[in-house]
Formats: C-alpha cells, structure tokens, sequence
C-alpha cells in the first residue's frame, strides 16, 4: 500500500519580516502542517517564538507541529497546547518524560517525543503507550540550514520497529536537512512527516519542493 508523507514546513527558515504570507504561500502549495520550533536559549542556543505567534497561526486555522526545544517543558506545554495540534518534547529535557506526554494528550493534543542525534532510541519501548509522534532530529537541533546526518537512517529504521513491535499507530517524523534528494530514503526507513525548512523557503517554487518531498514507493503492510 502507498504511504503518504506529510510535509511540515518549518517558520524557522522563513522571512520573518514576510512570515504571513510566507506561510500563505506554503500553505496553498500543500503543506499539511506548518512546524513551528520554541527554543529557549537554553536547551539549544537559540531563542525563536511565543505563544503569542502561536495563537496568531492557530486562529488562521493553520494546524502546527509545535516543537518544544526548551529545558523543563512542563511550562511550555501549558502555554502552547491551545494551539497544536502535535505538541513534541525532547527526552533530555525532562526526566519526568512519561508524565508529560501523558499531560499533552490530557490537553487535548497528539504527544511527542523528539531525541537528538546521539540518543539512542531504547528509552521508546517504556512510554510507547503514551506517543503519537517519535520526532528523529537528523541535525544537532538549534539551528536551522545545517547538513542531514547520513547515520541518522539507521536510526529512523530503528524506531521504526520498535513502533512496529508495539503493534501502535505511532507516526515517525525527521528534522534537519531534509531535501528532494534524501526524502525518499528517510521514507524507505519509516518517516511520514517530513518537516524541511531552507530547503523549502529558499525554493523559488515551494510547491515544486513541497512536491518533491512526497513519497513515490509502495510499502507492505
């Protein structure tokens, strides 16, 4: 059967002094979510968005992928959960990780776990039950425009049975350097959302990128 991938633009790329009708365009292109990454100067050295961008895309109707980059995120899921759709925390940023995925489905919103490129998946298979989403992050997160890391297919294939084993609908996303050119493989190992950022923005025809991003191979069930 054909598995489709979902495409999440991500605002961290895009001209900010243009963000809404960047986000127009990228939505009438046929991006399904846009990805919006928080950051806190802390957990990555870097420092983005508020809620109050949030809310601005939220009553657009616009459906985000909200992505918690912050240290303690018990805070940050209060603030923003009004407003995701999927609403992912890092695994090294709390170690009370069962408790808040648990704490964003209680607010009405799909939870997930994202881990850097040096965390191995093992921890997935003792909160499973509690995940909607496994976010790969296939670049060092803080900083958008950087290189896909090669050793990070081996890692998505990883998870992807660790969820298989699980016998659970869990979605797998991949962040970081995702172009036409590795989509395809990042897809063959189990990823169905996408998220790209300078690869996207920096397109003169996002559609044509966005398109270039969906997956084109059959997969058994």
């Amino acid at each position: 059967m054909t598995i489709p991938v979902k495409v999440a633009p991500s605002i961290l790329s895009a001209d900010l002094l243009d963000l809404g009708n960047q986000v127009r365009q990228v939505m009438d292109a046929g991006a399904d979510l846009i990805h919006l990454d928080i950051m806190d100067g802390h957990f990555v050295p870097n420092l983005t968005f508020g809620p109050d961008l949030a809310s601005k895309l939220h009553q657009s109707g616009i459906p985000l992928d909200i992505h918690l980059m912050v240290s303690n995120p018990a805070w940050a899921i209060e603030a923003f959960a009004d407003y995701a759709e999927y609403l992912t925390i890092h695994v090294e940023a709390t170690p009370h990780l069962d408790r808040l995925l648990r704490l964003i489905r209680e607010k009405g919103c799909k939870s997930g776990v994202a881990m850097n490129p040096s965390t191995p998946p093992d921890f997935l298979k003792y909160v499973i039950e509690n995940v909607d989403l496994v976010l790969v992050m296939t670049v060092n997160p803080g900083w958008g425009g950087q290189s896909f890391i090669p050793a990070m297919l081996r890692k998505i294939e990883e998870v992807s049975k660790v969820i298989s084993q699980s016998g659970l609908a869990v979605e797998i996303a991949v962040d970081g350097g995702i172009t036409g050119d590795n989509a395809q493989a990042v897809a063959d190992m189990g990823a169905n959302i996408l998220v790209s950022g300078s690869y996207i923005f920096s397109s003169d025809d996002m559609a044509a990128a966005i398109q270039s991003l969906r997956r084109r191979t059959l997969l058994s069930c």
